[in-house]
């Protein structure tokens, strides 16, 4: 199996590329990841906000009537109750916006910096936070989710890159998993005001989407004081800032040399090319970074994680549950969703990437395999029949342990893989066309599932299965482990990888690694 025998020689090449390098962790780079991070707050809060919204009778009451009655009609087909192609045009229309803005954001990013990137974000968020609050029509909640949207993308895009430049190598999982942490931060605090909002008439839902203009307005102040990466500024021509930035964030005693030397030897390596970085990585040196780029926002949006996140109170009402229940079924699943992260941070940058991604592939494969056969056998394939308690609080234990299968595999694993593996000269690149692609395949689903839930019932849990498995093959087979790897030194582990290593340029073996490098990189 491709693999075996490799781990003395990645550890052997671990400790090589990353002498001299300052592991300390200081008081800048933890407030500046902190503040970074809370990019995912205002997403996480706007994702699950509206599975709370969407079920919640005043704002039924203002905008859709219609499902309202739904709602109230004994015979109605439970799997069709919110099969509404205006209503999800409202949910998804944030991910279509978020796709045009990533593509724009990538060539900002670069141009501008990472932090600068996250600013232009946190404006996007405050503004439309402020417009779906003062809604009075569906036009204008379409529109402020499209400047949410804008904000996604730019968020999105340089928030995990920042993480993964500035973060200590050996604790880069860790610091990059924060994103998704806070990401799941803020659906938790979204659940909890939907909790409280659903009890409202009349105006609840005001306050359910007015809330975000709290913590869009911290972090729009917030990021003005946290410095930029020194990648970017390198890049951008800066280097005396970027010496100056790599002291703050490693330490005034450290020695930064090593660091920098890398981080400029990548930048030359950037000014060598004169295509852009869009048609750069898609030469053939680049094609693992490529693959890898489609690959895992791909399998990402295929673990079937979106009914959870978005359509959870949904999902719970569909087998019973009052509107409040389901809330707070939601919020249940997301104090599951922290503890699992806090796990993933915990063991990332022990136990590897891989580990993780196969681990939590098993655990996924058994719930939705579980789901399948719940739906399937207790509310039948025309959603007439009344799911029996029992059964329906086993639907809630499935979804919490997929919850936690996801949250230490795919949901943190998802921001930390591509905010490292892509060298400098197409970082930018990589990471908006993997979040675009993120985005696009998010929208694609949120505009199709009720209507997929409502046509398919109980097999769109048995196609999310069968991707689980297919997801999960790839991850053993061709993704290596960058646990621990110089991110500017990442090349040397595409280049010892037993496939990829047909495409990369040759990297030049660290002295006494001759012998141990003969074998793939990976565990």
């Amino acid at each position: 199996m491709p693999g075996e025998g490799g781990v003395l020689a990645e550890e052997a090449a671990v400790a090589g590329m990353a002498s001299g390098y300052s592991s300390e962790i200081t008081f800048t780079v933890v407030m500046s990841c902190l503040m970074a991070a809370s990019g995912g707050l205002i997403f996480g809060y706007d994702i699950s906000i509206t599975g709370g919204l969407t079920q919640m009778q005043s704002f039924l009451e203002a905008f859709f009537p219609e499902i309202l009655e739904k709602m109230n009609n004994a015979q109605q087909d439970a799997y069709c109750i919110f099969d509404s192609q205006v209503l999800t045009t409202f949910v998804s229309s944030l991910y279509l916006a978020g796709v045009f803005a990533c593509l724009v954001a990538g060539h900002v990013t670069r141009r501008v910096g990472r932090r600068n990137s996250m600013l232009i974000g946190a404006s996007f968020f405050l503004v439309g936070a402020i417009l779906n609050c003062a809604a009075v029509n569906i036009y204008m909640l379409v529109i402020g989710r499209i400047l949410l949207g804008f904000a996604v993308g730019f968020t999105n895009q340089s928030a995990p890159v920042y993480l993964a430049e500035i973060a200590p190598a050996r604790w880069r999982g860790a610091f990059t998993s924060i994103f998704h942490f806070f990401l799941n931060v803020g659906m938790f605090a979204a659940d909890l005001v939907n909790y409280r909002a659903n009890t409202i008439a009349h105006w609840g839902w005001r306050l359910s989407l007015g809330v975000g203009i709290v913590p869009a307005t911290v972090i729009l102040f917030g990021a003005v004081f946290i410095p930029d990466s020194p990648n970017s500024l390198v890049l951008r021509g800066k280097v005396d800032e970027a010496r100056r930035s790599l002291r703050r964030i490693r330490g005034r005693s450290a020695d930064v040399d090593a660091e920098l030397k890398d981080i400029m030897h990548a930048a030359e390596e950037d000014g060598r090319h004169k295509t852009g970085a869009f048609r750069r990585i898609l030469q053939r040196e680049y094609r693992p970074h490529l693959v890898m780029a489609v690959a895992i926002p791909l399998f990402f949006e295929l673990t079937g994680m979106i009914v959870v996140t978005l359509f959870a109170p949904l999902l719970f009402y569909t087998i019973g549950f009052t509107s409040q229940k389901a809330i707070l079924g939601s919020i249940i699943t997301d104090v599951v969703s922290l503890a699992a992260i806090m796990v993933a941070a915990l063991s990332v940058d022990r136990c590897g990437r891989r580990y993780l991604f196969v681990i939590g592939g098993g655990i996924l494969l058994v719930c939705l395999v579980g789901m399948t056969w719940i739906f399937g056998a207790e509310l039948g394939t025309d959603g007439g029949k009344t799911m029996p308690r029992p059964y329906a609080v086993a639907v809630v234990a499935l979804v919490c342990l997929f919850v936690a299968g996801f949250g230490v595999s795919w949901g943190p694993l998802k921001w930390i893989i591509p905010g490292e593996i892509f060298p400098l000269e197409v970082r930018s690149a990589g990471q908006s066309m993997s979040e675009s692609i993120s985005l696009t395949l998010t929208f694609a689903q949120t505009q199709s599932f009720l209507a997929m839930l409502c046509s398919f019932k109980f097999g769109s849990f048995a196609y999310n299965a069968a991707w689980v498995v297919v997801m999960t093959a790839f991850i053993i087979f061709f993704l290596p482990e960058t646990k621990g790897v110089p991110i500017e030194a990442m090349g040397a582990v595409w280049a010892r990888h037993w496939y990829w290593k047909r495409f990369v340029k040759p990297v030049p073996a660290e002295p006494g690694l001759d012998k141990l490098a003969d074998g793939p990189l990976e565990t």
